[in-house]
């Protein structure tokens, strides 16, 4: 490598899968990211997180289950999940589309030293809220 040329840039994939028992789910993924991170090699970058389906979300926030249901129960009062929407018809998860929308579709994570650069409290966790069936989350580790 020249004196002033930057290293290159490397990409990692990884493909978690999640099948719920509950149709909605609050699941720490944190060390299966860190998992990843250690996988890829890299030590300085990114670190996307994308849920991969449209009635789910990644959100990075305390591992304290009141939260977990505090996030449901203002949820379920902003958005009902049995109200009547136009898109339920032939189906039944409308809010679950509109409850993603609220709580984040997806999180860029910062790598630092060839880990999760995170404040003491902070953790990673994909939110199912249309579960009992096959989903996958992309990780996408981009750095150096």
């Amino acid at each position: 490598m020249e004196k002033n040329q930057a290293p290159a840039m490397k990409t990692y994939t990884k493909y978690l899968s999640f099948c719920t028992e509950n149709k909605i789910e609050f699941i720490l993924v944190t060390a299966q990211i860190e998992a990843a991170i250690k996988e890829s090699g890299i030590k300085e970058g990114l670190c996307l997180v994308n849920p991969m389906h449209i009635t789910a979300a990644v959100i990075v926030n305390d591992n304290e289950s009141g939260l977990h249901e505090d996030y449901k129960r203002v949820l379920e009062r902003l958005v009902p999940y049995n109200a009547d929407y136009a898109h339920n018809v032939g189906e039944d998860n409308a809010a679950s589309h509109i409850w993603r929308q609220f709580m984040g579709h997806q999180v860029v994570l910062p790598v630092t030293k060839g880990k999760l650069d995170f404040g003491m409290w902070e953790q990673v966790f994909y939110c199912e809220f249309d579960g009992r069936r096959q989903k996958r989350v992309l990780v996408k580790i981009i750095g150096e």
